[in-house]
């Protein structure tokens, strides 16, 4: 089997068209697809990642893995050459073992069963919707019910257990108890408005920024829960996205540990 039908499983899943604006420049789709390598080849294994460094390279190598697919583009701005900083370098390495990198970005992100909806089913949200929906109920975030209100600090122990998050950063007490949630895995505090009006109890994304939290006192909670615990499911349903496809496929998730964010507890 050849990995172009690997990536079309893919992409019947989470279509090119559904990645956001930046992520596409209006030419061609740009961080989303096809990064590195070519499509015509045997796949003899599938390494999949949040983000790819030279570890994962080398882990696919070591696994006989020649493809890897990844969330996070590894190119995600254009190259003006080609030499040994740290992007060019796993690229050169990359192509001389023969090793494709594909990255499901935003695409993923804006599929209707895509990562946001795996992180509300992760929080055991019920009658979930799209937050900012496009057509078809592909669209950023998603909001869901408890299936019965929380407290705050039930909340925020659930996303510490569930996530493996060390540090929750949000903007106080907001005073009542929790029904209806909204998420947004990565950098989703565009979307924080949207979260307000349709009538979301609390947040979650995986990055606010200071500024963002100003303004939201006794309206919303806000909870930021770091941008690699909030996407780490990632490699979990792309897992389960190629097994559906290709039983038989060799499919690894990597055993590296990619977030470039250390915390110190104390």
């Amino acid at each position: 089997m050849k990995i172009k039908k690997v990536i079309d499983a893919l992409e019947r899943f989470a279509p090119l068209p559904l990645q956001d604006d930046y992520d596409n420049s209006g030419l061609h789709y740009d961080n989303s697809g096809l990064q590195v390598g070519t499509t015509e080849t045997e796949v003899s294994g599938v390494l999949l990642c949040l983000d790819v460094t030279r570890q994962v390279v080398d882990e696919a190598i070591r696994n006989g893995c020649n493809l890897i697919v990844s969330h996070h583009p590894l190119l995600f701005r254009p190259l003006k050459k080609l030499t040994d900083d740290p992007i060019g370098s796993i690229v050169m390495d990359a192509v001389k073992a023969g090793v494709t990198i594909y990255a499901s970005h935003t695409n993923l992100d804006n599929a209707s069963k895509g990562v946001n909806m795996r992180i509300a089913q992760i929080l055991g949200l019920q009658d979930v919707k799209t937050l900012d929906e496009q057509p078809d109920g592909n669209g950023a975030g998603v909001i869901g019910l408890f299936k019965e209100p929380v407290t705050e600090q039930q909340l925020l122990a659930l996303i510490k257990d569930k996530f493996g998050v060390t540090c929750i950063r949000h903007n106080g007490e907001l005073g009542r108890s929790v029904k209806r949630m909204a998420v947004c895995g990565g950098a989703g505090s565009f979307l924080t408005d949207k979260a307000v009006q349709a009538g979301a109890d609390a947040f979650m994304t995986g990055e606010i920024g200071y500024h963002r939290f100003f303004g939201y006192d006794g309206v919303i909670k806000l909870i930021e829960a770091g941008h690699f615990e909030s996407e780490q499911f990632t490699v979990d349903l792309i897992y389960d996205i190629l097994k559906d496809s290709f039983p038989g496929l060799d499919v690894i998730k990597t055993a590296n540990k990619t977030n470039p964010i250390n915390y110190y507890i104390g």
